[in-house]
């Protein structure tokens, strides 16, 4: 048993996160006010014991503490707006997926209206919150994180990453971006070994300790990419990159499969080549990624 007074949650927003994080809070012996735009879904959180809202407003007088978790940003503005009045003074923890600029101006227009921000990127997917593995990132008002840690900790991990709101979006759109990333390879190499009969399942043994190893090469890269200096050293280069990279456009094309998710990586390999950084290391992508259309380096 704990002896901690949490203070008073309202959950507005109950997708599959929005109720994992509810219950959690429940479970623990948070008090927890949920609302939800459509009606019905409720129904898991109010029987592990939170309080179901009919309006937006009226949970949020029920908490001190705000979180939404909610579609997107314009469904933020959708259900706040109209309730400006009853945030003021309170606490809001955003954990809606917004980029870091709509987190910024999510911040400023807390602070017109008298609401201390705190955002947050999720990095856990509904069944692990509460649970090992569970991490949530966090930045904006540190008297926010400060009052409220124990309550997020109930969550899963938490790291603040100081005061500007867009920064947990930014790490939290960061490491999406590698998850997505990798996800499109396997989902590649798994219609590859399909068209010969090798089930998913029998892939994925293999891929994952393929994948597995070959992270442990990302702080070397990020070394040299850190350093600037991609001529020294060179451990493989563009032009290696790119037949490498022709090779897995021809073997799809033989075997009828889309190469769409090595494209992207394919055209900024060939561009980078084209303008003689053909010698450089593989990873001076990030300078192609890092340039305008008006201005590459």
């Amino acid at each position: 048993m704990t002896n901690i007074q949490y203070s008073p949650v309202t959950v507005l927003g109950l997708g599959a996160m929005g109720r994992a994080l509810a219950v959690r809070f429940v479970t623990a012996g948070v008090p927890t006010t949920v609302w939800n735009r459509t009606p019905g879904r409720d129904a898991e959180a109010a029987a592990a014991g939170a309080v179901p809202a009919a309006t937006a407003g009226a949970a949020a007088r029920g908490g001190e503490l705000i979180v939404t978790v909610l579609l997107d940003h314009a469904s933020v503005h959708e259900t706040l707006d109209p309730i400006a009045a009853e945030l003021a003074g309170k606490q809001w923890l955003n954990l809606t997926s917004t980029s870091p600029e709509q987190s910024r101006e999510l911040a400023a227009w807390a602070a017109a209206r008298g609401i201390d921000f705190l955002d947050g990127g999720i990095m856990a997917v509904p069944a692990m919150i509460g649970g090992p593995g569970s991490s949530i990132l966090y930045s904006g008002s540190d008297s926010v994180f400060q009052a409220q840690r124990q309550t997020l900790e109930l969550l899963g991990s938490a790291e603040y990453f100081g005061s500007d709101p867009g920064l947990a979006a930014l790490w939290d759109f960061a490491l999406l971006s590698s998850m997505y990333a990798m996800f499109g390879g396997f989902f590649q190499g798994a219609a590859l070994m399909g068209t010969a009969g090798v089930t998913a399942s029998e892939f994925a043994t293999r891929a994952t300790a393929w994948v597995a190893a070959m992270t442990q090469s990302l702080p070397a890269f990020a070394k040299i990419i850190d350093g600037g200096d991609y001529t020294a050293d060179v451990f493989q280069d563009l032009v290696f990159t790119k037949s490498a990279l022709d090779a897995l456009r021809g073997a799809a094309a033989d075997a009828g499969v889309t190469f769409e998710p090595l494209g992207g990586l394919a055209a900024l390999v060939d561009r980078q080549i084209e303008a003689g950084h053909g010698a450089d290391a593989f990873e001076r992508t990030v300078e192609e990624l890092r340039a305008t259309t008006s201005s590459r380096r």
